[in-house]
């Protein structure tokens, strides 16, 4: 693994980082409106399964990139490839 590849994974990492900080923070602070939202019923049913959707992708982007800046990669197959 390069440096410039551990670069990269680390400033898209701190990227994602800030995003699901941003996306915790602002859940918190409209929590009111989020409940009543998602309350209704009907078609918004559907909204915690997206936003649970983005969060997993926004913490599964910054997992990977934090695992791969630090140097940690997933094991090869059994053909190494």
């Amino acid at each position: 693994m390069t440096t410039t590849t551990k670069k990269k994974a680390l400033v898209s990492a701190l990227a994602m980082g800030v995003v699901s900080i941003g996306m915790y923070a602002l859940l918190f602070v409209k929590q009111d409106l989020v409940n009543a939202t998602f309350g209704k019923g009907g078609l918004y049913a559907l909204l915690p399964i997206v936003t649970a959707f983005a969060f997993s992708f926004v913490h599964g982007s910054f997992t990977g990139n934090f695992w791969t800046a630090l140097g940690i990669e997933a094991a090869k197959g059994k053909g190494g490839k």
